[in-house]
């Protein structure tokens, strides 16, 4: 039967699909018992390759040579096999393959601890030896963490646990090839990376899309409006995003509706929301008794608030995010999000606002993808 490969994964993850349509890719607890000829693999520190049995094998003699041998010294009075480059360190202005796998096969789980500035790691992945990324955004953002600041996450999705432990579970099927970055833009210090890698070796369906996500931002946002996504090309479905909105004024700011143009859609969109919120799966401007609440579920959040302090940090600054599991919005032919960036005033009117909002969005389409728009430097990247 024809599979639909997203919807079917969102089952998967509830554990509502038959046994008799797992086919070994991404099992829920309704079929986990179902056996497969799948094959586990995994690439980190202790083995680059992720080829079977070639883990735990860097030798301390090794030390001289960068990220080969990074634990010798903890290493020395055990020897080889034991913990010897658990972690890498990548020199600012560096960039470093993580992983660079022959398909066909799919990433079922993303581990990593980066150190430093979150916003000046740039995550990259390369399907199918594409020349351009189909995932390009800083670390941070990627894991729902676009403020520098490390706050609990527990998601269908993402999980960030402590002490600052990030965790992806979006499955991203390849057909060829999947190659994976990490560049350090950060000019005053390396970075070190702890991360695995765990990826599955087995047939892709055919109606298999791929994995993308990318990261905007505006500060301030011009014309109280801000544009998540613009200019995808092709057939897919949108999944998701993560939000880390600074407001610059005071009362509430969360009034803008977000907006799908779908397939050519000019100037009304075919899906339009009613405020900020309640996009993100809330209600009443996420107050309880005159208090922001944070929450975490499987596709919705809102897990952090950073308050000002008196000292440094002198705005509000919220992470927001929502998954498009188990209800994607699909297009045809292209998309483009939009999200006002409304507050209140004085005798009940909206104000127009200009906050300080960055967007990762994540959709699975068919390749090529069209153009992501130039990344910038870390200037623009910077939180300020």
């Amino acid at each position: 039967m024809k599979r639909y490969l997203f919807l079917w994964t969102a089952l998967l993850l509830a554990g509502s699909v038959p046994a008799q349509s797992y086919d070994g890719l991404w099992p829920g607890m309704n079929n986990l018992f179902q056996l497969s000829d799948a094959q586990s693999r995994s690439v980190s520190p202790e083995n680059f390759s992720g080829e079977k049995g070639q883990g735990g094998k860097a030798d301390p003699a090794d030390a001289t040579t960068p990220n080969r041998a990074n634990a010798a010294l903890a290493a020395r009075d055990l020897g080889r096999g034991w913990k010897v480059n658990p972690y890498i360190d990548i020199p600012s202005g560096e960039t470093f393959t993580l992983a660079d796998i022959e398909g066909p096969g799919a990433i079922q789980h993303i581990w990593m601890t980066p150190t430093g500035n979150w916003r000046f790691s740039t995550l990259r992945i390369y399907w199918d030896d594409e020349t351009t990324p189909s995932v390009e955004c800083p670390v941070g953002d990627f894991f729902a963490m676009g403020w520098g600041e490390y706050a609990p996450l527990s998601s269908l999705a993402v999980c960030v646990n402590p002490g600052s432990a990030f965790n992806c579970y979006w499955p991203m099927p390849f057909r060829k090839r999947c190659r994976i970055t990490m560049e350090n833009l950060n000019d005053e210090e390396p970075m070190r990376l702890y991360y695995q890698i765990d990826y599955t070796l087995t047939e892709i369906p055919e109606d298999a899309g791929y994995f993308h996500a990318q990261w905007r931002r505006a500060n301030p946002t011009r014309n109280s409006e801000y544009t998540l996504i613009d200019g995808v090309e092709g057939q897919g479905h949108y999944v998701g995003v993560y939000m880390a909105w600074g407001v610059h004024n005071n009362g509430w700011w969360g009034e803008g509706e977000i907006k799908f143009y779908l397939d050519s859609d000019r100037d009304f969109p075919t899906i339009c929301g009613t405020g900020t919120e309640d996009y993100f799966c809330g209600s009443y401007n996420f107050d309880r008794d005159g208090v922001y609440q944070t929450y975490n579920t499987p596709y919705a959040g809102l897990h952090q608030v950073i308050r000002p302090d008196g000292m440094y940090r002198s705005q509000q600054r919220f992470g927001l995010y929502r998954w498009h599991i188990a209800d994607p919005i699909r297009f045809s032919r292209n998309l483009r999000i939009t999200i006002q960036d409304l507050g209140w005033r004085h005798g009940g009117r909206y104000l127009p606002q200009q906050s300080d909002i960055a967007s990762t969005v994540f959709w699975y389409q068919k390749e090529p993808h069209a153009p992501f728009p130039v990344y910038p430097d870390w200037e623009q990247l910077e939180v300020n």
